[in-house]
């Protein structure tokens, strides 16, 4: 009789620090990910989490499992061997639709035509977020980017429809700011056997933070997402309103009443690809976007179609020999020949190209700075009169947490230890991404579990331009300050910097 598994979430959290920026939607994806893992019933030393590269990449070293943090686009590959070579794991593909899409497109299509007994997490934020901003594969036609100042050209690819033309056998979609639809996503993708495919819209808080807006406000979300069910007409809207329709061949949003009734809507399939194919074609904001199982299907899984050919081959040949096969072809021996020595073509001289280079560059008259540059880099960061700090101790409660930042009015706590040191940073994201929906109870969980911690801090002495740098590479909008051993002393923002040079320019 076999003992049933007592897994909890923290059985899945790694000793890594989480490295993603702030706010970044793939903390909630982590989250869910930890939280659904210990409901799919295998233990984890079979669970295995592959990714290639990209920031969603990381993922493995966040898991307490087996992980690969392997090349670009090639984790399918990986992922494909591992699973055929030991059909009792649940392997994990964690990618991007940079990472995902573009060099790893085609792996990515074959691992899914085979059907192979695999999950794959596309995270898309339709833009590259580790190399700073470029459109990707997914990015919408006209989108500004670093690479596309004037607009992209490219139509973007659209991930369900690719799944859908690869014969995926489930298909799913959901969004990381809908935590609780997400890991029931994971969940079902987890109990599929054959290849599941699901996309999960993520926010890149830094290089396309509104790309989602309207699906991540569960204010609003409501009615503009169509959570779709198995043999349920496709409602939707805060008042659950409005629906959609086939006009023809095509899908129309629809308001019930004056003569439109649910049975005038399309009822939603899993099994009818004619129906994915539509859904796919459905793209927000004209459409609400559709969110749930797209497709699921049985078919037999790629490494149940080899075993069955091992098997009958074995059967009729019997079981094969490795020696005998590698000596049933021509062989031809290699014999050493004798070795003469290679002539160097160097001639010891050094080329003084880089170094006549150098010096013209150093003699080179170097251009006027502006009186805004001077400013940015003699005066000091104590001259933007940074505000008081309002800090909580690593060991309080969220629940304490929340109340600070209500009481206060503002969006950043930063986090001390028993020292009074700085250790982290609690925001307003953090709350939003890692707790609501995740944390069951305020009261006894802490906030150095959901801090980010050893967050970059300045001193008051350094140069304004240092701390607008610091802002521009990681995305921030505050930063804290620090004294020579390391305890808060104050807060400043961009908008400091702004006020200070129209003070002094004036």
């Amino acid at each position: 009789m076999s003992i049933p598994l007592t897994l909890n979430r923290k059985d899945f959290v790694s000793d890594q620090t989480v490295r993603w920026c702030p706010g970044c939607g793939d903390y909630a994806i982590l989250a869910s990910v930890q939280k659904t893992l210990p409901d799919i019933g295998v233990p984890k030393e079979n669970i295995v989490f592959i990714s290639g590269i990209g920031c969603s990449s990381r993922f493995p070293y966040y898991m307490n499992t087996y992980g690969i943090h392997s090349i670009h686009g090639r984790a399918p590959t990986l992922a494909t061997g591992l699973a055929i070579s030991n059909p009792e794991l649940s392997v994990w593909v964690i990618t991007g639709d940079g990472d995902g899409l573009s060099i790893g497109g085609n792996h990515l299509i074959h691992a899914i035509r085979r059907n192979v007994n695999l999950n794959i997490l596309l995270f898309n934020n339709r833009i590259y977020g580790l190399t700073k901003g470029q459109y990707s594969p997914t990015s919408r036609q006209g989108a500004k980017t670093k690479s596309s100042p004037m607009g992209s050209l490219e139509q973007p690819l659209n991930p369900i429809a690719l799944a859908m033309a690869a014969e995926a056998t489930f298909i799913a979609r959901s969004i990381d700011a809908h935590t609780k639809h997400l890991g029931d996503m994971l969940l079902q993708a987890s109990q599929h056997k054959g290849i599941s495919f699901v996309e999960t819209y993520q926010n890149c808080v830094i290089f396309n933070p509104t790309e989602w807006e309207g699906l991540d406000d569960r204010r609003i979300r409501d009615e503009n997402i169509l959570y779709l069910e198995h043999g349920k007409p496709m409602i939707f809207g805060k008042d659950m309103d409005k629906g959609i329709r086939l006009n023809g061949f095509r899908p129309e949003v629809v308001q019930l009443g004056n003569g439109v009734s649910e049975d005038d809507l399309l009822v939603h399939d899993e099994t009818s690809k004619q129906l994915a194919f539509i859904l796919a074609s459905m793209e927000y904001p004209e459409f609400p976007a559709p969110m749930g199982v797209i497709r699921r299907v049985q078919k037999q899984t790629y490494t149940d179609g080899l075993m069955e050919q091992i098997a009958t081959a074995q059967k009729i040949k019997g079981v094969g020999d490795l020696r005998t096969l590698y000596e049933s072809a021509d062989l031809w021996t290699v014999t050493a020949h004798e070795e003469k020595p290679v002539k160097s073509k160097q001639t010891g001289r050094l080329s003084l190209e880089m170094d006549e280079e150098y010096v013209d560059e150093m003699d080179r008259e170097r251009e006027p700075t502006t009186e805004m540059q001077d400013r940015l880099i003699e005066d000091t960061i104590a001259e933007l009169a940074p505000k008081a700090p309002i800090t909580i101790d690593a060991r309080a409660s969220l629940a304490k947490a929340v109340r600070q930042m209500n009481t206060h009015g503002i969006g950043c706590l930063l986090v001390t230890d028993a020292h009074d040191k700085l250790v982290g940073i609690f925001t307003e994201k953090d709350v939003l991404h890692r707790v609501v929906g995740l944390v069951d109870d305020l009261e006894t969980a802490v906030v150095a579990e959901y801090m980010t911690p050893d967050p970059i801090a300045l001193t008051a002495n350094l140069p304004i331009a240092q701390a607008l740098h610091e802002m521009h590479v990681h995305g921030f909008r505050h930063l804290p300050l620090v004294d020579g051993e390391h305890r808060p002393e104050g807060i400043v923002s961009f908008r400091d910097v702004i006020h200070h040079l129209k003070e002094t320019l004036a």
